[in-house]
């Protein structure tokens, strides 16, 4: 029996690319279907993550014209983390497999041929991953693979250029719906979920039209998010930085006391303000994660829902 698909694809203010890459997933869902790897049952399904412009009335008249397009709208915006969590979970009832993607065009869509035979090959995960970044900036590039590097040697297990481009089975949602956490990063929490998985690499092109609403402020936080979701390390670290310090420190104790003792002391007012400078800076980047952590304890505490869907198109167009 050939599997059912569904394309889930996130939208934050996305009405000038929306025109553009709308066809082209349809056209490359009817494409699979024509090739027998997928049933006619497949859809694509878009999530409006609370925009501020017409994307969701697009994404209506998509629907109307056409029942291969569904559409969730998320109550207002939570992030693209958890407006793409909602379309996995609300497309995992329906269908076997599912391929996320972002709308802008930029993941190569033909890469989706070869996740899809993965999977019928055995692969519940399948990883879409970037063969290359000549299309970033250096800075961008950079930056990214440090920031992948930096999650691995802070003991998260994520897959080295890989964003939110990947296919799963049904069962391996079912088994991610089994996560609770609502600080999420799943570029961290689906490999935690295991099954068979495979990598398919791609070419990224720049994006089709609109803006980036990833700056680096976002990035950043993204980047922090994860760390924190995925891994206790950092306070090992400052531990470990305590530790260092107060042996530091009894050193520095024991060499005073000798050269008092000894009657040559002299005026050091300069090393001891970079002294404090130094153990005041060290206790304030200290306190700081720690409290990023008790944050992040504190809402999860609190289990708040992740998401709120407030329309649906299926319900819409009865």
């Amino acid at each position: 029996m050939k599997p059912i698909l569904y394309i889930v694809i996130p939208c934050y203010n996305e009405e000038k690319v929306l025109p553009i890459t709308a066809p082209m997933f349809l056209e490359k869902l009817n494409h699979l279907i024509m090739q027998n790897k997928i049933s006619d049952d497949s859809r694509i399904m878009f999530v409006n993550d609370g925009s501020k412009d017409k994307t969701w009335d697009y994404i209506c008249s998509l629907s109307k014209e056409n029942n291969k397009f569904k559409g969730l709208c998320l109550s207002r915006n939570r992030g693209h983390q958890n407006a793409l969590l909602a379309g996995l979970m609300t497309a995992k009832e329906q269908c076997d497999i599912t391929i996320s993607i972002d709308c802008d065009g930029q993941d190569d869509i033909n890469a989706m041929d070869k996740m899809v035979d993965e999977y019928i090959e055995g692969s519940d995960i399948v990883y879409g991953v970037r063969s290359s970044r000549k299309t970033d900036s250096w800075f961008k590039r950079t930056s990214a693979q440090g920031f992948y590097k930096f999650l691995s040697y802070m003991g998260a297990e994520v897959v080295y250029n890989h964003a939110d481009y990947r296919l799963i089975s049904s069962r391996a949602l079912k088994a991610l719906a089994e996560f609770k956490e609502v600080n999420i990063y799943l570029r961290g929490m689906i490999p935690l979920v295991g099954f068979k998985s495979t990598c398919v690499y791609y070419e990224r092109n720049e994006r089709i039209a609109g803006e980036s609403h990833y700056p680096l402020s976002k990035m950043l936080t993204l980047a922090f998010d994860g760390i924190t979701s995925l891994s206790v390390k950092p306070i090992r670290l400052i531990t470990n930085t305590g530790i260092i310090v107060a042996i530091l420190s009894i050193i520095g104790i024991i060499w005073a006391v000798f050269e008092a003792i000894t009657g040559n002391t002299v005026a050091g007012w300069a090393s001891t303000t970079s002294i404090v400078c130094f153990i005041g800076g060290v206790q304030l980047i200290s306190i700081g994660v720690i409290g990023e952590y008790i944050g992040k304890i504190y809402m999860e505490t609190k289990a708040r829902p992740r998401y709120i869907i407030s329309a649906y198109t299926d319900d819409i167009n009865k």
